[in-house]
């Protein structure tokens, strides 16, 4: 496979996105199998890390979704490129292009990995999950306690089980919603955040069908009011001035300490002198 199919499998999956060229470079590479630069929109692809064709076709696509996410979002990408936006970018990109059967996930064909995926699910985030739910209805008990007794719950959680109150609060939604508990704890503490009954209905359903912890949250986002991009780039720009402030104080902070220090010196070295050449 050469780079001009490559890309032309890239434009498959989302043909509505600016010029970029697809480069391989022609060379193995220990630091990287694949590279994005945003300022020249070029995909470098270390040709020769693969040996096949799928495992380059997942690093094309992993780039391009870099290509993606910078061009459109609706504010700078800054340094930590791999942020929420960019996996969903990524897992919606993958997941087209199994449909599309450009893209095979050998998690989904192997027979070792689909063993070892059930038993994960199985014994551990189902089992977790419903041990969390359990755990859910004996801090109800304390609770319960708690007031029978006229003693603070959160005295008891934070001081004597040494658990804070954020986590406890997520384990008592959890139990008192009802969630599957295949979904696993963690994703059963996204959807018992969701305060919508419809919403969080849907994210569930959104997690039992197989969809990333990323892509779920974002469709949470997508379902809230969208906000103004010039008032997003607005707030952007507000969080930067004041970075570069505070940056601009510590620096004559600095500036001033070096300057005393300066002094310091200039004085120790005349009294050593003085030392040295008594008059």
């Amino acid at each position: 496979m050469n780079q001009d199919q490559v890309k032309e499998l890239l434009l498959r999956l989302e043909d509505d996105v600016q010029e970029f060229n697809l480069i391989f470079s022609g060379k193995k590479s220990k630091k990287a199998n694949g590279l994005y630069y945003p300022d020249t929109r070029e995909i470098i692809i270390h040709n020769q890390n693969f040996s096949d064709d799928n495992a380059l076709i997942y690093t094309a696509v992993h780039e391009f979704a870099h290509h993606v996410h910078f061009t459109r979002s609706a504010i700078p990408v800054g340094p930590k490129s791999h942020t929420i936006e960019f996996r969903t970018i990524l897992h919606t990109l993958l997941e087209r292009a199994e449909q599309m059967q450009i893209y095979r996930s050998i998690f989904r064909t192997n027979p070792e990995f689909m063993a070892l995926t059930f038993r994960i699910k199985k014994e551990f985030l189902t089992a977790n999950g419903r041990l969390m739910k359990e755990f859910g209805s004996v801090l109800q008990e304390a609770q319960k306690l708690c007031e029978k007794y006229q003693a603070r719950f959160d005295d008891y959680i934070e001081r004597v089980l040494s658990m804070e109150r954020k986590s406890v609060n997520t384990i008592l939604k959890i139990q008192a919603l009802d969630l599957k508990p295949e979904l696993g704890y963690e994703n059963m503490g996204t959807v018992a955040r969701i305060a919508d009954p419809d919403k969080r209905a849907e994210a569930e359903e959104a997690f039992t069908s197989g969809k990333s912890p990323d892509m779920v949250k974002a469709m949470i986002r997508e379902d809230e009011t969208a906000p103004d991009p010039a008032k997003k780039l607005a707030k952007e720009k507000r969080r930067i001035e004041r970075t570069i402030s505070s940056l601009q104080q510590k620096l004559e902070e600095i500036d001033a300490r070096l300057e005393r220090l300066e002094q310091h010196g200039t004085a120790s070295e005349a009294v050593e002198n003085i030392r040295q050449f008594p008059s």
